[in-house]
């Protein structure tokens, strides 16, 4: 370990803050040879010197959180030079695509199909491209350094502070839970977190019967389909809000003692709205320990919601106009951001309104051109009143 720390101690990386800010002059002389001869020199350096990066840190006995964000920082710094020299990042052809969420029944909890690992920066790759949630991205990908850091520890022998990784996911419905603990799944899977990586998931009605005894039966099924991946409970809030003969609470307590039994084989994710969770959280002693940290999903902006709009455009051989675009923005500025506001799902059902309409309105023509077939129009968007 001496040896190891000499690089850090002689004072070799003293001072030298800016490598993590800016490209170096290798990295630089390799992205311009890749954008003339389409090779993959950059890439490669990328890849060796996030490996370092882990490496560096993972010499500490405790990681900071410091130390995690200057990872993702340079990491970040290092795809966005790439990016902006116009070369393809690997990991987004779509190729070895994840397991969807699975329900939570007990026919779950068979083997899981064997599938080939795709690695972890395909699925940040994924991750980094969706739409928005900036703040959601970065806390992930700050879980995939500390998990690299600490697979490197284990490797090389050296102890691990363990600590939780159930985590808590709040915000409106529609701003990307069920996606991103899908992804964080595979991510837990690709770094051997767990041995199975499917995400099963459930809510209140999946976990509480209507008679005594048959809750706790209940729970444990949905929780043993979830064994190797990762359970997430939608609305969990729900199962605290019954009254005091309510099963909810009997629910909150099996779970309690599954997460503890089986802490190194699932992750467990409750999500819900940010005031009800915390009621849930605090409903229960073993829950603020087993769920220490939360992920906070805010809502979309108009802008944001024109582009999930338009990627539903692009998947379904759509374009929407100008005209169209802008009544669209016009709408989501109108709609207030309240509780239950439905931000994808309110793209995606205006979305479907829109080809409904666009229908009506070109059935009437004898012979439509392919143009307007695949074109919508100001006058196929809803006006907020009906949005």
């Amino acid at each position: 370990m001496q040896d190891a720390r000499r690089p850090r101690r002689s004072g070799l990386v003293e001072d030298k803050k800016h490598f993590l800010e800016s490209p170096s002059t290798l990295f630089e002389i390799l992205v311009g040879i890749d954008s003339r001869e389409l090779s993959a020199h950059a890439w490669r350096y990328y890849e060796l010197a996030v490996r370092i990066a882990h490496t560096v840190a993972s010499l500490d006995d405790h990681v900071a959180h410091s130390e995690l964000q200057a990872v993702d920082s340079y990491r970040t710094m290092l795809l966005r030079t790439i990016e902006l020299a116009g070369l393809p990042r690997p990991g987004l052809d779509g190729a070895h695509a994840p397991p969807r969420p699975v329900p939570a029944t007990p026919a779950a909890a068979a083997p899981a199909q064997a599938r080939p690992r795709r690695g972890v920066e395909p699925v940040l790759a994924e991750l980094d491209a969706l739409i928005g949630l900036t703040a959601v991205k970065a806390e992930v990908r700050l879980v995939a350094n500390l998990l690299q850091i600490q697979r490197l520890r284990r490797k090389r022998n050296l102890p691990v502070a363990e600590s939780s990784r159930h985590l808590v996911f709040t915000g409106n419905p529609g701003t990307g839970k069920t996606t991103v603990a899908r992804l964080l799944a595979e991510l837990y899977w690709e770094l051997e977190v767990v041995t199975r990586g499917q995400l099963v998931e459930t809510d209140r009605a999946g976990l509480v019967a209507g008679y005594v005894g048959q809750t706790a039966i209940k729970v444990t099924e949905v929780f043993t389909s979830a064994l190797g991946g990762v359970l997430l409970i939608d609305e969990a809030y729900a199962l605290a809000q019954g009254g005091e003969g309510d099963f909810g609470h009997e629910a909150i307590a099996t779970l309690v003692k599954l997460v503890e039994d089986h802490r190194d084989d699932v992750v467990v994710i409750a999500a819900g709205y940010p005031d009800e969770m915390e009621v849930l959280i605090a409903s229960n002693p073993g829950l603020r320990s087993r769920f220490p940290k939360t992920i906070h999903f805010a809502d979309y902006t108009d802008d944001e919601l024109v582009q999930i709009f338009a990627s539903l455009c692009t998947q379904n051989r759509y374009q929407c106009d100008d005209a169209g675009r802008a009544k669209l923005k016009a709408l989501f500025g109108a709609r207030a951001r309240e509780r239950g506001f439905g931000n994808g799902r309110l793209a995606r059902n205006l979305f479907e309104d829109a080809v409904a309409r666009q229908a009506s309105r070109l059935v009437k023509l004898d012979n439509p051109t392919d143009e307007q077939l695949v074109t919508l129009t100001a006058d196929d968007i809803p006006p907020p009143s009906t949005g």
